[in-house]
C-alpha cells in the first residue's frame, strides 16, 4: 500500500514513528518508506506532501482579537483608561468620548502598523527560505526545503543547513556541526547509515541522504521549544528608548508639580487629576515604538526591492553607521565568471590530457564556479562520456582539492585531482624536482591577475604525477571601480579580502584603484604577542588582505572594532559564519551557503558591491527619518509641557482643556507615522547618534515654541481682550498647527525647502490640521473662533515656523562642531 493511501495518524504517533525510523538500517528504511536510491517521482512526492504536510515548523500564532486587546493593557493604556473613568465620574461625557476615541484609535493604529510590519518581516524571511537538492524523477533538482517529504533522496554538502532528518547513504564521512541542537561544541563525524538532524550544518564533505523525518517530526521539531532565539537591540533602538524614558521623566515631574500646586490652591482633586493624567498621556511619546517599527519595516521593504534582504531589522542602523567594509573579492568585486587561460603544461603532457583530468575531477551538479569554468573549457572533449566516475571527493577548506576515482572503458581504474597547486604538488613523488618551474608559472599567472589550479593524475604505477597548471581569470565587475569611488565619497572605506595570492590581490586592487597596501595574511600567524600593536596598525592602514583564512577574517573584524570602527564584513562560506556574526553588519553575498546566510544580518540576492552601497544609502535615509522624529518629539514635549506648567504656576490659567490635549495627541501622533515614508537625502558620512546635537536642537525649538505660545496668550488676553474659552481655542489651534509644522523644520539639516517632503507626509499633515481647524472654527468640543481668527493663528504659526527654521540652522552650527561617536 502506498504511503499516501494510508490513514492519517495523530501527531504523537507520527512523532514516535519518526524516531523509530531514525534507528533503522538503510535497507529497512528504504523498504519502510517505499523508496529507492533513485528517490521519488514528482507525483509521489506531491501526494506525500499532502499526507505529511510541509517540512516546516508553524509559528505559534496569536489570536488577532487577543493581540488587539493587548493594546489596552500596559502603563500608558492604564493612564488613558483612568482618565476616561475620572471623566465619567465627574460626568464630563465629551471628555470621556474623546479619551475613549484616543484609546481605541491608538490601539487600531498600533495593531494595524504592527500587523503590516510583521507581514513585511514574514515576507522577507520567506525569501530567505532554504532550498534543497533532491532527486525527483531520477534527476537532481532544487526545490524549497518546505516541500521535502519522507522518502526523498537529497544531497547535502559543505555549508548546507540540513533541511530534514535524514539517514546518510553510501559515501565518504561528513563533518556535522549540530551544536545548536545538542550543545556539542565540536563538529562530529557521521558515516553511512548514521543520522543527521534538521538544522545542523555540514562543515566538511558531501553525501546523499534519505529523508525520514520532516516538519514537527524531526529532532529539531521535537526540541523546538528548547531552542530559543534572542533579538538584539541596536545602538539606535537603545537611543530612541532612552529618549522615551527621558521624556517620560520630564512629563511625570512637571505634571506632578502641576498637581501639587493645583491641590494647594484648592482646585477640584478629581478634575485636576483627570487633567494631569491626560496631559501625561499627551506628553509621553505613545507613538514612538510604532514609528520606530513602521520606519524600520518600510525601510526593509525598500531594501528588499533592491535585492537586499534584512534578516535582523536592528542591523539597518548598523549599516547606516558603517565606516569600514571588508569586502570579498570573488563575486563581489569581480564577476565570479571564471574563464580558462592557456595552461602551463609539464613536459610530455598535452593540453587535452590536462583538460580531461581537470574535467573528470569536476562535478557539474554541484554548481561550483571553478568546476563550471573547467567543464565549460572542456566542451570539445568528446571522450568525457567514455569515463565513469566511481567515487568523487568534493573540495573542502581542509584538503583544498577535489579527487575522483575513474573507471576507464577498458575497466581499469584511474584517479584524477585538481586544487590548490601547493596541495597538488604535495601529492606527487617528485615535488622538489618540479617545484621551481611550477611556482614560476604560478607567479607569472598571478602577476596577470590569474588564479592557478593544479592538476594531477595517477599513472600505471598508481603514483601521482603533476600534469600542469590551469589559469583562471575572474575579471572585475564593470561597476566595481565607480562603486568603490562612491563608497569612499560616503566615508566608508572598503578593504578587499581574498584568499588568493598576494600578486593576484595587488593586480585586482590596481585595476580597481583600491590602493597598493595589500597585506599577506600569513604575517598574522608569524607575529608574536609583542608585535600585536604593530599588527593592529597594519590592519588599520591596509587597503586589503590576501591569502586570508576564515580565522583571519574574524581577527581583522575584531581589531577594527577595537579601533572604534563600525565594521561590515561580506562572506559566502560556512567558515565565514564566525566573522559574519562578529561584524557589526554581517553581509552574506549572492550565492552564499545556508550557514553564511543564517549567520548574516543582511543577505544579498544579486551579485556585486553596488547593492551594498545602495543598502547603505537607504539605511542612512532611515536613520535620518528617525533622527527627525526624535528631535520633533522632544521639542513638542518641551513646548507643550513647559508652556502648560508655566501657565498654571504663574498665571493660574489652564491654556487648554483636557479634551484639547487629547485631540492634539490624537491628530498629531496619527499624522506623524507618515514620516516613515518621507523623502530624505542620505548623508555623505556614516551616521552616528549625537545626543548632544539632538537634545540641543530640540531644546531650542521647544523653548522657541513656549515663547510663541505665550506671545499668542498675551495677544488674546491683553490686546484683543478675549474671554478665556476663546483664548484656549486659539492656543489649541496654534499648538496643533505649529506642532505639525515643526516636523517640516526637523526633517532637514538645511532650510526647510532644501528637500521636498513626500506627498504622504504633506497629505497626512493637511488632513490632520484641516480637522483641527474645523473643530476650532465651529467650536466642536470648545469655544468657536471663526475663520478670521483661525486664519490669523495660521499666519502667526507660519511666521514662527520660519523663525524656528532659522533657529534650527543656528542650532546645527552650534551643536554640530563635535561629531561624537555613539554614546549608547
Amino acid at each position: 500500500m502506498s504511503l499516501h493511501h494510508k490513514s492519517d495518524r495523530k501527531s504523537k504517533t507520527a512523532d514516535s514513528t519518526a524516531q523509530d525510523l531514525g534507528s533503522l538500517p538503510l535497507q529497512e528504511l528504504n523498504e519502510k518508506l517505499e523508496t529507492t536510491a533513485e528517490g521519488l517521482s514528482a507525483t509521489e512526492a506531491s501526494q506525500r506532501l499532502t499526507h505529511y504536510g510541509p517540512n516546516e515548523l508553524k509559528d505559534e500564532s496569536i489570536n488577532p482579537v487577543l493581540k488587539f486587546l493587548t493594546y489596552f493593557w500596559g502603563p500608558i493604556p492604564w493612564m488613558i483608561e483612568i482618565a476616561a473613568i475620572l471623566s465619567a465620574a465627574v460626568r464630563h461625557w465629551d471628555d470621556f468620548a474623546i479619551i475613549m476615541t484616543l484609546l481605541i484609535f491608538n490601539a487600531i493604529v498600533g495593531f494595524w502598523e504592527e500587523f503590516q510590519a510583521d507581514n513585511a518581516i514574514a515576507a522577507l524571511k520567506e525569501s530567505l527560505a532554504l532550498n534543497a537538492r533532491v532527486k525527483r524523477d531520477r534527476k537532481w533538482v532544487s526545490v524549497p526545503a518546505r516541500e521535502l517529504v519522507p522518502g526523498d533522496v537529497i544531497r547535502i554538502r559543505l555549508g548546507d543547513i540540513v533541511p530534514a532528518d535524514a539517514c546518510l547513504m553510501e559515501g565518504d564521512p561528513v563533518e556535522v556541526d549540530q551544536s545548536a541542537l545538542t550543545g556539542e561544541s565540536l563538529p562530529v563525524t557521521r558515516n553511512t547509515e548514521e543520522t543527521v538532524y534538521s538544522g545542523s550544518i555540514i562543515k566538511q564533505g558531501e553525501i546523499d541522504a534519505l529523508v525520514y523525518g520532516t516538519g514537527i517530526n524531526t529532532y529539531f521539531g521535537r526540541t523546538a521549544r528548547l531552542v530559543g532565539t534572542t533579538e538584539t537591540t541596536s545602538h539606535f533602538q537603545k537611543a530612541v528608548l532612552k529618549i522615551g524614558d527621558f521624556l517620560i521623566v520630564i512629563a511625570i515631574t512637571l505634571v506632578a508639580l502641576i498637581l501639587l500646586v493645583a491641590l494647594f490652591r484648592g482646585d477640584s482633586f478629581t478634575t485636576t487629576l483627570q487633567f494631569a493624567l491626560v496631559l501625561t498621556v499627551a506628553a509621553i511619546p505613545v507613538a514612538m515604538p510604532t514609528v520606530l517599527s513602521v520606519t524600520m519595516a518600510v525601510g526593509a521593504r525598500i531594501l528588499a526591492r533592491g535585492q537586499t534582504i534584512v534578516s535582523r531589522l536592528a542591523s539597518i542602523e548598523e549599516l547606516a553607521g558603517m565606516d569600514v567594509l571588508c569586502s570579498d573579492k570573488t563575486g563581489t568585486l569581480t564577476q565570479n565568471k571564471l574563464t580558462l587561460g592557456d595552461p602551463f603544461l609539464m613536459e610530455g603532457i598535452s593540453q587535452d590530457q590536462l583538460l580531461l583530468a581537470a574535467a573528470l575531477a569536476s562535478r557539474a551538479e554541484d554548481q561550483d564556479s571553478i568546476d563550471q569554468a573547467v567543464l565549460a573549457g572542456c566542451q570539445h572533449l568528446e571522450q568525457l562520456d567514455d569515463y565513469q566516475v566511481a567515487h568523487f571527493q568534493p573540495f573542502d577548506p581542509v584538503h583544498k582539492r577535489t579527487e575522483a576515482l575513474i573507471h576507464r572503458p577498458d575497466h581499469s581504474d584511474w584517479k584524477v585531482s585538481k586544487g590548490a597547486p601547493q596541495t597538488i604538488l604535495a601529492l606527487v613523488s617528485n615535488p622538489e624536482q618540479i617545484r621551481d618551474q611550477v611556482e614560476a608559472a604560478i607567479d607569472q599567472f598571478a602577476a596577470r591577475g590569474f588564479r592557478s589550479l593544479g592538476v594531477a593524475e595517477t599513472g600505471a604505477d598508481h603514483e601521482w604525477r603533476f600534469l600542469g597548471v590551469l589559469p583562471l581569470y575572474d575579471p572585475p565587475r564593470e561597476d566595481s571601480r565607480s562603486t568603490l569611488e562612491t563608497a569612499q565619497q560616503m566615508g566608508c572605506a572598503v578593504k578587499m579580502v581574498t584568499g588568493d595570492q598576494l600578486a593576484i590581490g595587488r593586480e585586482i586592487a590596481s585595476q580597481l584603484d583600491i590602493g597598493s597596501n595589500i597585506i599577506d595574511a600569513k604575517i598574522f600567524e608569524e607575529a608574536s604577542y609583542t608585535d600585536s600593536a604593530r599588527m593592529d596598525q597594519l590592519i588599520e592602514d591596509a587597503d586589503g588582505f590576501a591569502q586570508v583564512y576564515p580565522e583571519h577574517k574574524y581577527h581583522i573584524v575584531d581589531v577594527l572594532q577595537k579601533h572604534g570602527h563600525i565594521v561590515g564584513m561580506t562572506g559566502d562560506g560556512v567558515n565565514d559564519a564566525p566573522a559574519l556574526k562578529k561584524a557589526d553588519c554581517g553581509i552574506a553575498v549572492s550565492g552564499a551557503t545556508d550557514a553564511a546566510r543564517a549567520a548574516a544580518d543582511i543577505v544579498l540576492l544579486s551579485p556585486g558591491l553596488s547593492v551594498v552601497i545602495d543598502a547603505i544609502q537607504e539605511a542612512r535615509k532611515i536613520f535620518q527619518r528617525m533622527n527627525s522624529y526624535a528631535i520633533y518629539r522632544i521639542a513638542e514635549t518641551i513646548r507643550v509641557l513647559l508652556f502648560m506648567t508655566l501657565s498654571i504656576l504663574v498665571f493660574d490659567f489652564y491654556p487648554v482643556t483636557a479634551v484639547m490635549i487629547v485631540l492634539l495627541a490624537l491628530l498629531n501622533d496619527g499624522a506623524i507615522l507618515s514620516i516613515a515614508y518621507d523623502n530624505v537625502r542620505y548623508s555623505d558620512q556614516p551616521e552616528q547618534w549625537n545626543m548632544r546635537q539632538v537634545l540641543g536642537i530640540a531644546s531650542m525649538l521647544g523653548l522657541a515654541g513656549v515663547v510663541a505660545s505665550f506671545g499668542l496668550f498675551y495677544l488674546g488676553e491683553r490686546v484683543y481682550h478675549l474671554d478665556y474659552p476663546t483664548i484656549q481655542s486659539l492656543i489649541y489651534l496654534k499648538l496643533s498647527v505649529a506642532g505639525q509644522l515643526t516636523i517640516f523644520a526637523t526633517r532637514t539639516r538645511g532650510p526647510f525647502w532644501s528637500i521636498v517632503p513626500s506627498k504622504i507626509l504633506i497629505g497626512a499633515v493637511i488632513c490632520s490640521q484641516s480637522i483641527a481647524t474645523l473643530v476650532s472654527v465651529y467650536g466642536i468640543l470648545m469655544a468657536p473662533i471663526g475663520w478670521e481668527r483661525a486664519g490669523l493663528v495660521w499666519i502667526y504659526a507660519i511666521a514662527w515656523f520660519l523663525v524656528n527654521d532659522r533657529l534650527k540652522l543656528m542650532a546645527y552650527r552650534i551643536f554640530d562642531h563635535h561629531q561624537l561617536r555613539r554614546s549608547v
